[in-house]
């Protein structure tokens, strides 16, 4: 006997959750319309290649290759299906679309390699061509043409029909619209069918048809049989064309970036935000394509002290909803500590050192004994006396500001404070008296005794 063991999921395979999630899809009844063209799909796709097979014609088989294409815009269609029933998980928080541009972006690539082999083959025929076959050419071009035209505009392909309105346009198509524009100038009733943009699948559905068609006349008439591998370079190349547009589109949506487009309408979103009552600043943004038409984003938004962060909250998404569906938005106050001026000793726990610039000073005393002038120790004195009129700031406790590189001025006084009886005790005012900390001129002919004048004359 087995151990059982309660309450354990059983692991399925993949098959079984591939199994599964088809069994989920298949429940609903617009997805059996997608299936039975599938089901044709495959049908026509074996009758071409067998085709090809006898006709010995790789422009028929690079034309069977859109066919093939067309089978897997039928499986986006399906996946685009299965994300819409499928909720949020805490593995995909945010949903599952990235399985659509994933799939476009599997699809276009698939597309632009089998062009690349068709090129490849191209090249071998140039060196030796086969004779070609037109027994089936012509009923296998317009069998592929009427069921590619008929799953394009019969099958409503969401991811599709975003990417080939959002990519840019590719040259089959500009070449295109300059020829419609010529004919809409001769004939005016037709600018409501050829001026608009043209469906790139359609156009190289047709274009495609007309190149086998002239390629059977050709062959029919001349055996000019050449003209089979320069239909397969023309049909690989517009092919290449139009699938590389999409795949650099869906694969921008892949890479998370930012949609060209909407950047200036971000920007002007973004400037309404920082003018909020309360925003103080708007910063760690970062806004990215979720999925076709989906745009996610977050953002940090710094905000006062005493700002509502519900209220602030509620502005910024309400302005940046309109824009952006999935949003993540941190709001945070302002934290930043700002001292304040203090005639005393600052703490040692207000302010972080390791955060600051800490400018070494010179303590009172040293700079007391110290001539700015001379560099010699000067004499010890008394304070100054304290004035005894009711001045400002006599009981306030004065804030020194000591510069550690004293230079002297103008003509070499010194202007270091000087305590007054320091002054009277050096001979200031008795002439020939002065000490190192008297005041010194930077004239070389003033007269020792302060009773003369310019002559040495005495005064009267």
């Amino acid at each position: 006997k087995g151990t059982i063991h309660l309450f354990r999921k059983s692991q399925r395979s993949l098959v079984g959750k591939l199994t599964h999630e088809f069994r989920l899809v298949a429940a609903d009844r617009r997805s059996w319309k997608i299936l039975l063209f599938g089901a044709i799909n495959l049908i026509c796709i074996g009758f071409l290649l067998m085709w090809c097979s006898s006709t010995n014609s790789i422009a028929l088989t690079a034309y069977t290759y859109l066919t093939i294409f067309d089978l897997f815009s039928l499986i986006t269609c399906l996946i685009s299906y299965w994300v819409m029933m499928k909720k949020p998980s805490p593995v995909y928080s945010f949903g599952f679309e990235r399985f659509e541009v994933l799939a476009v972006f599997a699809s276009t690539v698939l597309a632009q390699l089998g062009a690349l082999f068709i090129l490849k083959e191209s090249a071998e025929r140039f060196l030796e061509q086969p004779e070609i076959h037109t027994g089936r050419l012509l009923v296998g071009t317009f069998v592929a043409l009427f069921f590619n035209l008929f799953t394009m505009l019969s099958v409503r392909n969401k991811p599709f029909a975003y990417v080939s309105e959002a990519a840019s346009t590719s040259w089959l198509q500009e070449h295109v619209a300059d020829l419609s524009r010529s004919i809409c100038g001769i004939i005016p009733g037709l600018s409501s069918i050829f001026l608009p943009r043209m469906n790139p699948f359609v156009l190289i559905d047709i274009a495609g048809a007309l190149a086998l068609c002239i390629t059977y006349m050709l062959i029919e008439i001349n055996n000019y049989f050449a003209v089979d591998t320069a239909s397969a370079i023309a049909i690989a190349l517009m092919t290449f064309g139009t699938m590389y547009p999409m795949s650099v589109y869906s694969g921008k949506v892949l890479l998370q970036t930012t949609p060209p487009h909407v950047i200036g309408q971000l920007d002007k979103l973004l400037r309404e935000v920082s003018t909020l009552d309360g925003v103080l600043e708007v910063r760690n943004e970062h806004f990215w394509t979720l999925g076709f038409g989906t745009l996610a984003g977050s953002v940090h938004v710094r905000i006062r002290r005493d700002a509502n962060e519900q209220m602030v909250l509620a502005h910024v998404t309400n302005r940046l909803y309109t824009l952006v569906s999935t949003l993540t938005v941190q709001i945070f106050k302002d934290d930043w500590i700002r001292p304040t001026l203090s005639s005393v000793p600052i703490a040692n726990n207000i302010l972080n050192l390791s955060d600051h610039h800490v400018i070494p000073m010179p303590s009172l005393k040293a700079a007391d004994n110290l001539n700015p002038v001379t560099s010699t120790p000067a004499k010890p004195s008394s304070p100054p006396p304290e004035f005894s009129f009711n001045t400002p700031g006599k009981n306030v406790s004065p804030v020194i500001l000591l510069n550690t590189q004293t230079k002297p001025y103008g003509l070499g006084f010194n202007h270091g404070s000087t305590p007054y009886s320091s002054v009277l005790n050096q001979g200031l005012g008795i002439p020939g008296m002065g000490a190192a900390q008297g005041f010194r001129t930077g004239f070389t002919n003033v007269p020792s005794r302060y009773g003369t004048n310019a002559r040495g004359q005495p005064r009267p």
